[in-house]
Protein backbone atom coordinates (compact mmCIF):
# COMPACT_ATOMS: atom_id res chain seq x y z
CA UNK A 1 0.00 0.00 0.00
CA UNK A 2 1.50 3.57 -1.12
CA UNK A 3 2.17 6.02 1.81
CA UNK A 4 -0.11 9.20 1.21
CA UNK A 5 2.48 12.12 0.61
CA UNK A 6 2.63 15.34 2.50
CA UNK A 7 4.55 18.30 2.34
CA UNK A 8 7.68 18.17 4.88
CA UNK A 9 10.76 20.26 5.14
CA UNK A 10 12.64 17.83 2.59
CA UNK A 11 9.32 17.85 -0.15
CA UNK A 12 9.78 21.67 0.33
CA UNK A 13 14.01 21.61 -0.16
CA UNK A 14 13.18 19.01 -3.40
CA UNK A 15 10.81 21.62 -4.76
CA UNK A 16 13.39 24.84 -4.79
CA UNK A 17 16.28 22.55 -6.08
CA UNK A 18 14.19 21.10 -8.80
CA UNK A 19 13.07 24.75 -9.75
CA UNK A 20 16.97 25.51 -10.03
CA UNK A 21 17.39 22.68 -11.95
CA UNK A 22 14.68 24.34 -14.37
CA UNK A 23 16.18 27.56 -14.69
CA UNK A 24 19.70 26.21 -15.46
CA UNK A 25 17.86 24.05 -17.96
CA UNK A 26 16.39 27.06 -19.48
CA UNK A 27 19.50 29.74 -18.95
CA UNK A 28 21.75 26.94 -20.55
CA UNK A 29 19.27 26.25 -23.49
CA UNK A 30 19.93 30.11 -24.01
CA UNK A 31 23.02 29.88 -24.35
CA UNK A 32 23.53 27.33 -26.80
CA UNK A 33 25.03 23.71 -27.23
CA UNK A 34 26.79 24.06 -30.05
CA UNK A 35 28.38 21.00 -32.27
CA UNK A 36 28.98 17.59 -31.12
CA UNK A 37 33.04 18.57 -32.75
CA UNK A 38 33.07 22.06 -30.78
CA UNK A 39 30.55 21.82 -27.81
CA UNK A 40 28.98 25.10 -26.73
CA UNK A 41 29.85 26.33 -23.26
CA UNK A 42 25.69 25.52 -22.72
CA UNK A 43 26.27 21.81 -22.97
CA UNK A 44 27.70 21.04 -19.48
CA UNK A 45 25.28 23.47 -17.63
CA UNK A 46 22.44 21.67 -19.60
CA UNK A 47 23.50 17.86 -18.46
CA UNK A 48 23.54 19.02 -14.93
CA UNK A 49 20.24 21.08 -14.87
CA UNK A 50 18.99 17.61 -16.18
CA UNK A 51 20.49 15.57 -13.70
CA UNK A 52 19.19 18.27 -10.76
CA UNK A 53 15.84 18.28 -11.70
CA UNK A 54 15.38 14.85 -12.07
CA UNK A 55 16.96 14.02 -9.08
CA UNK A 56 14.86 16.08 -7.19
CA UNK A 57 11.13 15.45 -8.86
CA UNK A 58 11.76 11.70 -8.29
CA UNK A 59 10.94 11.91 -4.32
CA UNK A 60 7.52 13.58 -5.57
CA UNK A 61 6.88 10.52 -7.40
CA UNK A 62 7.73 7.98 -4.85
CA UNK A 63 8.02 8.96 -1.37
CA UNK A 64 10.94 7.43 0.69
CA UNK A 65 10.29 5.43 3.83
CA UNK A 66 11.45 7.64 6.39
CA UNK A 67 12.79 5.24 9.22
CA UNK A 68 13.63 7.09 12.84
CA UNK A 69 17.33 7.28 12.91
CA UNK A 70 19.16 8.30 16.38
CA UNK A 71 20.46 11.84 16.80
CA UNK A 72 23.89 12.43 14.81
CA UNK A 73 26.03 13.29 17.58
CA UNK A 74 24.93 10.60 19.90
CA UNK A 75 28.13 10.81 22.41
CA UNK A 76 31.04 13.32 22.41
CA UNK A 77 33.48 11.49 20.47
CA UNK A 78 31.06 12.25 17.08
CA UNK A 79 30.55 15.74 18.35
CA UNK A 80 35.04 16.07 18.48
CA UNK A 81 35.60 13.95 15.31
CA UNK A 82 33.49 16.54 13.62
CA UNK A 83 34.71 19.42 14.73
CA UNK A 84 38.46 18.22 14.38
CA UNK A 85 37.02 17.93 10.22
CA UNK A 86 35.79 21.38 10.03
CA UNK A 87 39.09 22.70 11.79
CA UNK A 88 41.09 20.88 9.03
CA UNK A 89 38.95 22.12 6.32
CA UNK A 90 39.44 25.46 7.33
CA UNK A 91 42.72 24.77 7.58
CA UNK A 92 43.30 23.66 4.16
CA UNK A 93 41.94 26.98 3.03
CA UNK A 94 43.63 29.27 5.12
CA UNK A 95 46.68 27.41 4.99
CA UNK A 96 47.00 26.89 1.15
CA UNK A 97 47.89 30.28 -0.32
CA UNK A 98 51.33 29.62 2.02
CA UNK A 99 52.25 25.69 1.91
CA UNK A 100 50.64 25.08 -1.78
CA UNK A 101 48.13 22.48 -2.95
CA UNK A 102 50.22 19.41 -2.94
CA UNK A 103 51.95 20.01 0.61
CA UNK A 104 47.84 20.41 2.03
CA UNK A 105 46.38 17.99 -0.05
CA UNK A 106 49.06 15.42 1.29
CA UNK A 107 48.78 17.22 5.59
CA UNK A 108 44.64 17.36 5.09
CA UNK A 109 44.20 13.87 3.75
CA UNK A 110 46.38 12.60 6.46
CA UNK A 111 44.68 14.65 9.16
CA UNK A 112 41.69 13.27 8.09
CA UNK A 113 42.92 9.38 8.14
CA UNK A 114 43.51 9.97 12.03
CA UNK A 115 40.59 12.06 12.94
CA UNK A 116 38.44 8.93 11.23
CA UNK A 117 40.88 6.00 13.21
CA UNK A 118 42.46 4.80 10.25
CA UNK A 119 44.67 1.96 12.10
CA UNK A 120 48.26 2.25 12.03
CA UNK A 121 50.28 5.42 10.55
CA UNK A 122 51.47 3.14 7.23
CA UNK A 123 47.94 2.88 5.22
CA UNK A 124 47.61 6.71 6.38
CA UNK A 125 50.31 7.34 5.14
CA UNK A 126 50.02 5.53 1.76
CA UNK A 127 46.82 7.18 1.32
CA UNK A 128 47.94 10.80 1.39
CA UNK A 129 51.04 9.71 -0.74
CA UNK A 130 48.63 8.61 -3.24
CA UNK A 131 45.76 11.20 -2.69
CA UNK A 132 48.82 13.61 -3.40
CA UNK A 133 50.70 11.60 -6.65
CA UNK A 134 46.87 11.50 -8.23
CA UNK A 135 46.09 14.74 -7.39
CA UNK A 136 49.44 15.94 -9.14
CA UNK A 137 48.80 14.04 -12.08
CA UNK A 138 45.46 14.27 -12.64
CA UNK A 139 45.75 18.51 -12.55
CA UNK A 140 49.28 18.25 -13.80
CA UNK A 141 49.83 16.24 -16.45
CA UNK A 142 46.21 15.23 -17.63
CA UNK A 143 44.19 18.91 -17.66
CA UNK A 144 47.59 21.01 -17.22
CA UNK A 145 46.52 22.90 -15.05
CA UNK A 146 48.58 24.85 -12.09
CA UNK A 147 48.08 24.12 -9.00
CA UNK A 148 48.51 26.94 -6.13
Amino acid sequence: MRQKWKWSQASIIHLIVAMLGLMIIVESVQIGFGTLRKPGSGLFPFLCGIIIFFLNTVPFVSPPVVKPQPSLFVGKDETKIFLFLILTFFSWILLMPYLGWLLMTFFVTLSFSKILKLEGWRKPLLLSLGNTALSYLLFDYCLYLDLP
